[in-house]
């Protein structure tokens, strides 16, 4: 946890916000979101 709190500071997040980050990039990599939040291309 102390490294994950270390990472989100230094991307200057709070830590649920860096754990919410680290879970959604990882649901997108495996292509587990639905169609329209999957899309980072802003169309």
């Amino acid at each position: 946890m102390k490294e994950v709190e270390k990472w989100a500071a230094e991307e200057f997040r709070s830590t649920n916000g860096q754990l919410e980050y680290i879970i959604y990039e990882a649901l997108r990599k495996a292509k587990r979101l639905p169609n329209n939040k999957a899309s980072s291309k802003g169309e």
